[in-house]
């Protein structure tokens, strides 16, 4: 039980609630899609089931890979020094194992749920793995990192659907730009060390005030997609209770947090954002399944 909590902590599993929530919104999305469009959703749970694996085989993929890769940066940060490889409570040599070992399950699972999942699987890892090097070389790793979690509705829409469509890729937006912009208020952190180990972050680059009203910015933006997103989907008003509440967390993060005062970084990017994100998600979520369940329209086929 130790080695699994031991690789638990290694890709930070608590963090999946970031992303999760938001790959379940576009499964629902999906089957909304199809009930509009008169079509069944078939092999329901297993689509589920099969989402669900990818969603934690790519995330365990990603961190673990992101850890394996800056194990030499962690192993001179105070703030990191503790990690699993660094610390040495993980080899490297298994890190690298496990990373594989999700990889295939990643692919596997994407083969599964339908075709295009599976051709756009390795995109999907490229991204995701791309974003652990870009530190090394621009400031805009905090958008990568972004583009990596906002994968998660639009790729959850196609396990059900097999096809594109506008009402999941603002949602991926939002994602993008909110992810981006906490990533930027956990970075200020390390500013320092970043500035000693010639890496990039945007507050290594711009400094603590203007990495701050960035962050702001960047959650402007992604209030206005899920705002977008409540008048372009028609959704139920029930919609607006978890849009309150997202919109009403990043302003608390951002007012939290001062150039002077970085104490309150883990509250900020910890707690406001899981509660941003479960929040959020479970009344998108509600406002579709009212609709769904008002129409009385048998469209799920159970097999």
């Amino acid at each position: 039980m130790s080695a699994v909590k031991n690789y638990l902590s290694l890709v930070k599993f608590s963090h999946t609630i970031f992303a999760l929530p938001f790959a379940f919104i576009g499964f629902v999305l999906g089957v909304r899609a199809q009930w509009m469009a008169q079509l069944p959703v078939e092999h329901f749970f297993l689509k589920f089931f099969l989402v669900l694996v990818c969603m934690v085989s790519a995330r365990s993929t990603a961190m673990a890979f992101n850890r394996y890769l800056d194990r030499h940066f962690d192993k001179l940060n105070p703030r990191t020094a503790i990690r699993e490889i660094p610390a040495g409570i993980i080899k490297a040599e298994k890190a690298l194992v496990f990373i594989f070992i999700n990889m295939a399950v990643f692919v596997l699972s994407s083969f599964f749920i339908n075709s295009i999942c599976f051709y756009l699987s390795p995109v999907a890892l490229f991204v995701i793995l791309f974003y652990s090097y870009t530190k090394r070389f621009t400031y805009l790793c905090h958008l990568v990192l972004g583009i990596g979690l906002s994968l998660a509705p639009i790729g959850a829409y196609l396990a059900v659907t097999g096809s594109f469509a506008i009402l999941p890729l603002l949602f991926s937006f939002a994602v993008v730009f909110w992810v981006s912009g906490f990533d930027i208020i956990y970075a200020l952190q390390d500013i320092d060390f970043d500035k000693s180990q010639s890496l990039y972050s945007i507050p290594s680059y711009w400094g603590l005030h203007k990495a701050l009203s960035i962050a702001r910015v960047l959650h402007v933006f992604s209030a206005s997609f899920v705002i977008a997103a409540y008048f372009i989907g028609g959704f139920h008003f029930v919609y607006l209770m978890g849009l309150l509440v997202f919109v009403g967390m990043l302003l608390y993060q951002n007012s939290i947090v001062k150039p002077n005062d970085l104490t309150k970084v883990n509250i900020a990017f910890m707690t406001a954002n899981g509660i941003a994100s479960i929040v959020f998600s479970f009344f998108v979520i509600a406002s579709m399944v009212i609709e769904l369940m008002s129409a009385n329209n048998n469209f799920i086929h159970f097999n």
